[in-house]
Order: C-alpha cells, then structure tokens, then sequence
C-alpha cells in the first residue's frame, strides 16, 4: 500500500472527520443521518491517518509529494 495522501491533505481529512463526528453527535439528525456522519468521519479520519486512500489509487490521483 502506497502513500498517496499529502500533508495537507492529511490535515483537511482529520479535521472534516472530526467535525463530521461533531455534527453527528450534538445535531439533530434522524438516526440514520447521525450514523451517516459517523461513518463518513471514520473513513476521512482512517484515510487520512494511513495515508491511502483506496479510490484516489483507483482514479490515479496522488497528492503527495515525491
């Protein structure tokens, strides 16, 4: 698996993943919109924590800097 996420990148990942768990936790989403923001934060935050990102290998895209 082949890094192919950026600094900056890394950072936006992490922050949107934590305000989407903010926005799932304390809005006022049905339940099914809360687990929605939960498991979009979980990926943001995983990718952006290993550096990969599955769809970004499949499109070709890298952001990281050789």
């Amino acid at each position: 698996m082949k890094s192919n996420i950026g600094s900056v990148e890394k950072i936006i990942r992490i922050v949107v993943g934590v305000i989407l768990v903010l926005a799932g936790f304390f809005g006022s989403f049905p339940t099914w919109g809360a687990a929605t923001c939960y498991g979009l934060a979980a990926v943001a935050i995983i990718t952006g924590m290993i550096n990969f990102c599955p769809l970004w290998a499949i499109l070709g895209i890298n952001t990281r800097k050789s």
